[in-house]
């Protein structure tokens, strides 16, 4: 029964390791509800605002978040995921 319990801590110990290190790896701020709600028009967050409602949205951010989502649609996947977002970005030049 000993045996037991000990093989089945060190297996919930790895698997909460597991899933810890991989819900850290797939974080991205551009997944973040609050940060991005301001850019869409639905709470499914699939539908960009106007342009003019983007760059509010957009110039509304401290300088450190627009930095940090610039960089976020640098990597290549994330950039994909987002592609519209990313590409509004890039047309107001990063953070003007």
């Amino acid at each position: 029964m000993t045996k037991l319990l000990c093989a089945s801590a060190i297996v919930l110990a790895i698997m909460t390791g597991a899933t810890l290190a991989a819900g850290e790896k797939g974080t991205s701020a551009l997944d973040n509800p609050e940060k991005m709600a301001p850019f869409y028009t639905d709470k499914d967050m699939k539908t960009l605002k106007s342009d003019a409602d983007f760059k509010a949205a957009w110039m509304a951010l401290t300088d450190d978040d627009r930095a940090g989502m610039n960089k976020e649609c640098g990597d290549e996947a994330i950039a994909k995921e987002h592609d519209n977002f990313c590409k509004m970005t890039k047309e107001l030049g990063g953070a003007n």
